[in-house]
């Protein structure tokens, strides 16, 4: 059984999740290890979102109950959040509900911006580091490759990434309506990862033409190089962020790269080399410069909003100013996902009526075998009477075969089960797992 214990920008607030997302150890092999019910575990931990995707062996109810405990207990270990703060931050999904759920999310319906493409790049991700830790499982695997699936269909067959933006572009536009000319702008990027890349590109497009950049971890000569920039070291970052007019930080630091304290000691040096040289670049306190935070774990320490002349723009803050049109998914992204989902949950019915079948045909044909040893014994000359009853036994079994994958396919594969002990006191040896909605409670809701 499938269970996803879900935190996310709807249900918790960002400084909640910036602490959910730089755990000590890894989260996978903790709820792995919790219990020998569970059978897998797959962490989704991005910006926006802390996701667990367990595979439980147990039946509904108590594996509902037993994946949320693995995965809380597996939280508060990992990155120190006591579960009393995390009550009303999550929801709990079980069932088919996973799938549409993950799906959704890997298409970009779920994010902040709707149709944003880096969520699709984190959830591969996300089952490539389970791999390397060992934490997957067979329907996990089959799970997180159909979600790739179903992204690719949504983005291949709709225009919601085309009309979706990414948080870099959102920040942009918002920022547009303060600036009156971006060829004028000096811009100062912190970061050289996939998101810096992103910035990049998104501040040209804009006009932008006057972008330095500086790494926390030294690899800004390297990103520069490639990119046409001006590298900023260490030593002049303070100088650089006071005269920017615009800051931009998507760093993976784990401790603020930004503060107040940084806008005061580059202020202090320029003033210092403007008396020194009587040459130096004196900071203009009276013009408004912004930054913009995309970072999390934060890059930006809130402090920076006191600074005089200074606005602070970070995630939280995009979020809410998100135009909600724009935040609508289309019809059609929705069905795509929905329809893949369906088939989804479909193949994993047929695969769970499979014990039942195969039960089934084992009576039919050891029937079947005796009598055609009678028959033999009384001499079946060419075989015929054997190959008559071979074909007989495979038409009248293609009926209830094909009947137990529409039962199951709809929920009732109980109802073939017990049918089969009624009518043939065949008794199924592998339970069937039943299938359920969990909801944030904890108690399955049968389907």
């Amino acid at each position: 059984m499938l269970l996803c214990v879900s935190a996310s920008h709807k249900t918790a607030s960002f400084e909640l999740l910036e602490r959910l997302s730089v755990p000590a150890t890894p989260v996978a092999p903790l709820i792995a290890e919790h219990d020998e019910c569970v059978q897998g575990a797959v962490v989704v931990a991005t910006c926006n979102r802390f996701e667990a995707y367990v595979d439980m062996d147990e039946p509904v109810t108590a594996g509902v109950a037993l994946g949320i405990e693995a995965t809380l207990a597996a939280i508060e270990t990992a990155t120190g959040v006591p579960v009393s703060e995390l009550e009303g931050s999550y929801t709990v999904l079980g069932g088919s509900d996973v799938a549409e759920h993950l799906f959704s999310v890997a298409s970009g319906l779920e994010s902040v911006v709707v149709g944003e493409g880096e969520i699709a790049g984190q959830v591969r991700r996300a089952l490539t580091e389970s791999r390397a830790l060992g934490t997957t499982s067979a329907e996990l695997e089959r799970l997180f490759q159909r979600a790739s699936e179903a992204q690719r269909g949504v983005k291949n067959s709709t225009a919601i990434g085309r009309a979706g933006r990414s948080l870099v572009r959102l920040g942009l536009e918002l920022a547009d309506s303060r600036i009156a000319d971006w060829a004028t702008q000096r811009v100062l990027l912190v970061g050289t990862g996939a998101y810096a890349a992103a910035t990049v590109a998104a501040l040209r497009d804009q006009g932008a033409v006057d972008i330095s950049v500086h790494s926390p971890s030294g690899r800004a000569t390297k990103f520069a190089t490639k990119h046409g920039l001006r590298a900023v070291s260490a030593e002049t970052f303070p100088m650089a962020v006071a005269h920017a007019d615009l800051v931009i930080t998507c760093t993976t630091s784990e401790h603020h790269v930004v503060s107040a304290a940084t806008f005061a000691a580059g202020r202090t040096r320029a003033e210092a080399a403007v008396e020194a040289t009587a040459g130096g670049c004196p900071v203009d306190h009276t013009a408004r410069r912004l930054v913009i935070d995309l970072g999390l774990p934060r890059n930006v320490d809130p402090d920076v909003a006191t600074v005089p002349g200074v606005d602070l723009l970070d995630l939280e803050t995009i979020r809410l100013h998100a135009p909600l049109e724009e935040l609508q998914a289309t019809d059609a992204a929705r069905d795509l996902v929905r329809d893949a989902a369906r088939r989804f949950v479909s193949v994993g019915e047929r695969k769970n009526i499979t014990p039942a079948v195969v039960a089934l045909r084992a009576h039919v044909f050891g029937v079947l075998d005796a009598e055609v040893a009678r028959v033999r014994a009384r001499g079946d000359e060419g075989g015929q009477t054997e190959q008559a009853l071979r074909h007989l036994v495979g038409v009248l079994l293609h009926t209830p075969t094909t009947r137990a994958h529409q039962l199951a396919e709809t929920g009732r594969a109980d109802e073939y089960v017990d049918a089969l002990s009624a009518l043939f006191g065949i008794e199924v040896t592998e339970p069937l797992v039943e299938r359920g909605t969990a909801r944030p409670d904890g108690i399955a809701d049968a389907g």
